[in-house]
């Protein structure tokens, strides 16, 4: 294997989920979270290193949000997660970042 294969080997290995991080309750509730939450999504910004999705201002959205990342988080630890609410009832930001490929990750993951 040339040197440029195995680092990019390396690159897609190092962003890949760990579903054993999960156990079944929470694997399936970060199923529906991710099909019910992610089509409210008004707008999808990419950044330099990942994308940002913008939501309507919504409580219930909201908590949704931070459930789904919290789940996020433990399976894909590589990502960098923020979750903003904007003042004076601006929207929900739901921002997604990481090293390079996360963008090509997360595309795929999302169906961006």
């Amino acid at each position: 294997m040339s040197p440029e294969n195995s680092q990019r080997t390396r690159e897609l290995s190092s962003l890949s989920c760990n579903r054993s991080a999960l156990d079944q309750e929470q694997r399936k509730r970060h199923n529906i979270l991710t099909k019910d939450v992610f089509p409210k999504h008004l707008e999808i910004k990419e950044l330099p290193d990942g994308y940002g999705f913008r939501f309507p201002n919504n409580r219930l959205l909201f908590i949704a949000l931070s459930e789904w990342i919290t789940l996020e988080q433990l399976c894909c630890p590589f990502l960098t997660l923020g979750l903003e609410l904007h003042r004076d009832q601006g929207p929900i930001w739901l921002r997604a970042t990481g090293e390079d490929g996360v963008k090509n990750f997360l595309r795929a993951e999302l169906g961006i």
